[in-house]
């Protein structure tokens, strides 16, 4: 069988309505998990996306910030969210589904904080939330073995790791979403699993890669300053069944578009 499963921050999931199901018309990903849907769970539009085939929601939503969802053509066996922090944030939703019969796998959708825009904890309180939470990402997966059996984890992580995952390596280390300690604290959440990058099984690091791209450029596909903050990452286990990924950066230039491009990852199981 084979799988697809697609991330996106859509940046305002009724906003974006429109994008998303021309998406889900043109690639038909077999589930897409979607960040910052700033919508509380009572506004999801549910109602499209059964319309579109995606008759399986997992939804943790909150009034206009943050918020994640998993719409699905498969089934759900099981459904979670944790609090991060205890901070009340809709930030983390999972589902469990078998694609194969007798094959569980768990896929965790997960909308990172962004950190705000000083990269110093002790006077940027978003900072430190940013730091915490991973530390505390970290922590869970290494306790509860989350990648131990076939797990999936999707989403806008916030940071991009790689130097080739940023425009300009030198300029951005003391920007937000590339800065050491970021870069350090989410490659612990990564050794953690351990997980396999199943963008960059595709994609040599010696090569740029991106996902997101600022709304700041006039022309971003001229200037093309862009960063790789989407990931998936995939356990050990689902590792070899790994067939290839998808970075739809066109959807950057449709009109009214979100800053971040979805990607997609494709499984032969």
């Amino acid at each position: 069988m084979r799988l697809s499963v697609a991330t996106w921050n859509i940046n305002s999931v009724r906003l974006r309505i429109d994008l998303v199901a021309r998406f889900l018309r043109e690639q038909a990903p077999d589930v897409l998990c979607l960040q910052e849907t700033k919508c509380r769970d009572s506004e999801f539009p549910s109602a499209e996306f059964r319309k579109l085939g995606y008759e399986h929601l997992a939804i943790s939503g909150q009034k206009g910030y943050h918020g994640v969802a998993i719409v699905s053509r498969l089934p759900f066996a099981l459904t979670d969210k944790r609090d991060f922090c205890a901070m009340g944030d809709a930030r983390h939703v999972c589902v469990q589904f078998h694609p194969v019969a007798h094959r569980p796998v768990n896929l965790h959708n997960f909308y990172v904080p962004a950190g705000g825009d000083e990269p110093d904890p002790t006077i940027n309180p978003k900072f430190k939330h940013k730091l915490a939470f991973l530390d505390e990402l970290a922590g869970w997966i290494t306790v509860d073995k989350i990648a131990a059996a076939d797990a999936i984890l999707v989403g806008d992580l916030n940071i991009a790791p790689l130097e080739e995952d940023v425009w300009n390596h030198k300029a951005l280390l003391k920007v937000v979403s590339h800065t050491p300690i970021e870069v350090e604290k989410l490659g612990a959440v990564f050794s953690a699993g351990p997980w396999v990058d199943a963008l960059r099984r595709y994609v040599p690091k010696e090569e740029k890669l991106y996902t997101w791209w600022s709304y700041r450029a006039a022309d971003w596909a001229k200037a093309n300053k862009g960063r790789r903050l989407d990931h998936i990452w995939v356990s050990e286990s689902l590792g070899p069944h790994l067939s290839g990924m998808q970075v739809l950066r066109e959807s950057r230039g449709w009109t009214r578009p979100s800053d971040h491009v979805p990607v997609v990852a494709y499984f032969e199981l």
